[in-house]
């Protein structure tokens, strides 16, 4: 067979525009859309996390295969007990949603920083059946008013995809991961703001043997491990499916 009469394998974000979009001027502005660097997920509005499907937008992080390490280790933590679990900075909802959905007397608190995250959380909660056990809270997971709010010993899970890339580093990113919100990238100067907050703050919200599961990047092991040591916690970190560290788990001795 000659070359010539070969066709070019057709990629994953092709298939998935041609399964979205009908042919003529939808499909035809997909397709310029991906051209232009724009990800697939939010040109169809649809991604993939877990065993759950999720309605996504530029309000929202897209869900990525390596914070599903952090729903498995909370699933497991769970079980079949019944506990109460806090998503701080939701995003889609992806995490309180999916935990949700694995754990059937597991109640959430899920809180974010965007009306427009959260409006689509609340979409994904009643999509995949379980707005009933996952609440939604507009707050800045940083104010000190609202962290007081919070009842203390409150929650069994402290669960977080917080923005973990160091301000520096954002410019130098892909044009597609940019045209995500900044909201849920910058960690500050050194990727590590919202960490130290969380470590910090929301000690006194764990329940009595309850665990914090917080991703991080894949280079930031040793200064969480730091991070932990100061503020009182035991941590260890587990890695994503590519080999990457990828979440650190902390309790309290």
């Amino acid at each position: 067979m000659h070359s010539k009469n070969l066709k070019k394998p057709m990629s994953l974000a092709e298939r998935l525009l041609r399964e979205r979009f009908p042919e003529g001027p939808e499909i035809d502005e997909a397709f310029r859309r991906l051209a232009a660097g724009e990800p697939v997920q939010y040109i169809t509005g649809i991604a993939y996390f877990y065993d759950e499907t999720y309605h996504v937008s530029p309000d929202c992080l897209i869900p990525r295969p390596d914070t599903e390490r952090l729903v498995e280790l909370a699933v497991k933590f769970v079980g079949s007990s019944k506990m109460r679990m806090l998503d701080l900075g939701t995003g889609s909802g992806c995490i309180a949603i999916s935990t949700a959905a694995h754990c059937s007397d597991l109640a959430v608190t899920a809180v974010d920083i965007s009306p427009g995250a959260l409006e689509l959380a609340e979409k994904n909660a009643l999509h995949n059946g379980v707005a009933d056990r996952v609440s939604f809270m507009l707050a800045d997971m940083r104010d000190s008013g609202f962290i007081g709010s919070l009842p203390d010993g409150g929650f069994d899970i402290i669960a977080s995809n917080p923005p973990y890339i160091a301000t520096g580093v954002l410019p130098t990113l892909d044009r597609s991961v940019r045209l995500e919100p900044m909201l849920a990238l910058d960690g500050g100067p050194d990727g590590l703001d919202f960490h130290r907050t969380i470590l910090k703050d929301y000690r006194k919200k764990l329940a009595p043997g309850g665990v914090m599961l917080l991703e991080i990047g894949y280079d930031q092991s040793g200064a969480v491990h730091a991070l932990a040591e100061e503020y009182g916690y035991i941590c260890k970190i587990h890695r994503d499916y590519g080999g990457n560290d990828r979440v650190a788990e902390l309790v309290l001795p």
